[in-house]
């Protein structure tokens, strides 16, 4: 028998219910750290950043699933305005900074102006070549003012990137996440691949390093990145006021509900799903 033909070795995939499990306990110490950061005033950066279909939406999603919206935020800032092209490039991210007892997550960032602009054309040499100037020294003035800075690069590979691509294009949920842009992703993945590494040589720093995810297994990156996370921030567990219920609601007997003939009811959906209401009408 001839031998098999050597190929890229596949990581062995986490079984469903082992990575339920992992993930419940990473986002139970997500919630700790949210009450740590809320009890000492803390501010959290963290930076989500990489090629489309990297993963990083559906790990920004795992890790804010059960997190106070009101503490914990998500920043995904879509194209500059006019107004905002004629600013410090800086400024409009700086708005979205976090306060004290905040985390704010970057679906992508100022390094906007290292990938994307870069390659596309959108900003000029002149105005590239600053940025790499200047951003090791921004974001050592948030780090020296007290700012908590976490930057993460989710590394997919080609052949992994098209497939998301192809599974998005068939996904009638998903298709609004493709885009001419995601075309030119795949037609200049060597460019991307070296603004990529010209960026890390000028702002992978001992200040403020990138941390490499490897996301070709999404559900292996998630774990991994939030596990990394949490083991990059020394909090620990704040305690929080007890709470008593009473056994049964506390009524005084005086109160009576209006007739239901005069409040507007949302119709009976589930009803009609289950055969109990009548016919689906989804006008």
């Amino acid at each position: 028998m001839g031998k098999k033909k050597a190929g890229k070795h596949k990581p062995r995939k986490i079984p469903k219910a082992v990575y339920d499990a992992e993930l419940f306990r990473l986002q139970t110490e997500l919630v700790k750290l949210q009450e740590w950061v809320r009890e000492t005033g803390a501010r959290v950066v963290i930076i989500f950043e990489g090629r489309d279909a990297a993963g990083k939406g559906g790990t920004i999603k795992r890790i804010t699933e059960h997190l106070n919206p009101r503490s914990t935020r998500i920043a995904a800032l879509p194209a500059p305005s006019d107004r905002e092209r004629g600013q410090w490039y800086y400024q409009r991210y700086i708005a979205h900074l976090p306060a004290k007892g905040e985390i704010v997550l970057f679906d992508r960032s100022w390094y906007n102006r290292a990938g994307v602009e870069k390659v596309m054309g959108f900003c000029t040499p002149a105005e590239h070549a600053l940025f790499l100037r200047q951003t090791p020294i921004f974001e050592q003035m948030l780090i020296e003012d007290g700012v908590l800075l976490r930057k993460y690069w989710f590394s997919v590979s080609e052949e992994e990137q098209l497939r998301r691509f192809r599974s998005r294009r068939k996904d009638p949920l998903r298709q609004w996440k493709l885009s001419p842009m995601d075309l030119e992703s795949v037609n200049r993945w060597e460019d991307y691949s070296r603004a990529k590494d010209q960026m890390m040589v000028h702002t992978d720093t001992p200040m403020s390093p990138w941390c490499i995810v490897e996301s070709d297994v999404k559900k292996h990156a998630r774990l991994n990145m939030m596990a990394h996370l949490l083991s990059s921030i020394d909090y620990y567990d704040v305690d929080r006021p007890k709470v008593a219920l009473p056994k049964k609601p506390v009524l005084t007997g005086d109160y009576r509900r209006p007739l239901r003939e005069l409040s507007t009811y949302v119709e009976d959906h589930v009803g009609a799903v289950l055969g109990d209401g009548g016919d689906i009408d989804l006008r």
